[in-house]
């Protein structure tokens, strides 16, 4: 089917699936990049020398490790098969990300990751700190007197504005986060309480990011984290691929091109994914296809691969945002991410929200799993690969769910 199809599809806001005919030739252009596995070993190498802070400061972090877990689901396989009427031949997994450490998402990794780097940069920079000093002396007030002077900002719809808010502002930072008024109130409130500075504003996610964006213009105490354009951000995503191969081993899965992994990830902008894609292709090859998940009111990543164009906006459609899944309501793509996405990934598909409301009920009911809309757009993934692809072991990357209050999760249970 060719791109005329697909686009036409989009605009009618129907579910599809889109095979990307550049995944085949990922190796070779994974070779003609400029950032490369050892950029992910680096990133790594940071967050090891947080451990002794981040186990000190949060609780919920084991040894300071963020990472979440791999979990077996066949109760949740078995209502996938009666939703879809299909036979799953290969397992089913969940990313536990809804879990992660923190923040409680899959943005955790990436915002975490860039604002630690940034305070181990200016702590350097200031003689305060050297590689090879137990990283648990940022909790003394003196750490904190420093970093004070500088504002950490971010635009964000919520699941990256809480990671950066609650780490900055954890470390002594001033925490500015600008929100889409499509954001949910929970986290603006959230990020109140951990003492970030929540400035809302009228028109969508991407003119939060523009307004953060020109905020620190100008101010070289002004840090902002750019959700389109980070390669820290990008490089914090990635690390998660490098423990994934040692979760599988353990439930005994061994990816191979024969028997590969399919992944299915939850994709706003795409930096999220675009990362955790870039680490799985270094440390499994095209062992690890990785699929895009969006909703049909924002697919504006999956516009851009069947395009080609990095600038798609979905707009161009004359598509509004509409979803439930604030996390993924976005119009156009990372500029960052998308030029290496469209190389490296297998494909992706939207699907419509009241298929993600039924995953957040069926996977609680089920499984005793708590995620956020957001999280239940890689479960189509399933079905798609399954239909279209052939056997393979599956994944279902989740992310925000744990830190939802009960009031706003019962809401989600109750809509049809």
């Amino acid at each position: 089917m060719g791109v005329q199809y697909y686009i036409s599809c989009l605009k009618k806001k129907e579910s599809i699936f889109y095979e990307n005919p550049a995944f085949k030739n990922q190796e070779n252009f994974l070779k003609k990049l400029n950032i490369t596995k050892q950029d992910i070993i680096n990133a790594n190498l940071r967050l090891d020398r947080f451990r002794p802070y981040l186990k000190k400061r949060f609780q919920d972090t084991k040894d300071g490790l963020i990472e979440s877990q791999i979990k077996e689901v066949p109760g949740f396989k078995t209502e996938l098969e009666d939703r879809y009427g299909i036979e799953i031949k290969g397992r089913v997994f969940v990313k536990m990300d809804n879990t992660l450490p923190i923040a409680g998402s899959i943005k955790a990794r990436g915002g975490i990751y860039e604002v630690l780097k940034l305070a181990e940069t200016i702590l350097i920079e200031q003689g305060y700190l050297s590689y090879q000093d137990d990283y648990s002396k940022l909790l003394h007030k003196k750490c904190k007197d420093i970093l004070s002077k500088y504002t950490v900002v971010v635009g964000s719809t919520g699941n990256l504005g809480l990671s950066v808010g609650i780490m900055s502002a954890a470390l002594g930072f001033n925490a500015e986060v600008h929100m889409s008024c499509d954001a949910k109130e929970w986290k603006k409130e959230l990020l109140k309480k951990w003492g970030a500075k929540v400035i809302e504003h009228p028109g969508d996610y991407s003119y939060a990011v523009k307004m953060g964006r020109k905020r620190c213009e100008g101010d070289r105490f002004a840090h902002f984290v750019d959700d389109e354009n980070s390669l820290d951000l990008f490089l914090g995503y990635a690390t998660s691929a490098l423990r994934l191969k040692e979760q599988l081993a353990k439930v005994d899965v061994y990816p191979s091109t024969n028997n590969p992994i399919c992944v299915y990830l939850p994709c706003g902008v795409g930096g999220a994914p675009g990362g955790i894609s870039f680490g799985m292709a270094h440390v499994f090859g095209t062992a690890a296809r990785c699929y895009t998940a969006e909703p049909v009111g924002a697919p504006c990543v999956i516009g851009a691969l069947i395009t080609g164009k990095d600038d798609f906006n979905i707009k161009e459609l004359g598509i509004e945002l509409n979803t439930e899944a604030d996390g993924l309501a976005v119009p156009g793509p990372s500029k960052l991410a998308i030029p290496i996405i469209k190389n490296i990934i297998a494909g992706g598909f939207t699907l419509f929200d009241e298929e993600m409301l039924w995953s957040v009920r069926s996977l609680y009911l089920k499984e005793n799993i708590k995620i956020e809309p957001s999280a239940g757009a890689g479960v189509k993934g399933v079905y798609f690969v399954e239909k279209y692809v052939g056997k393979c072991d599956h994944l279902i990357w989740l992310t925000g769910g744990m830190l939802i209050p009960d009031n706003e999760f019962q809401r989600m249970l109750s809509i049809n």
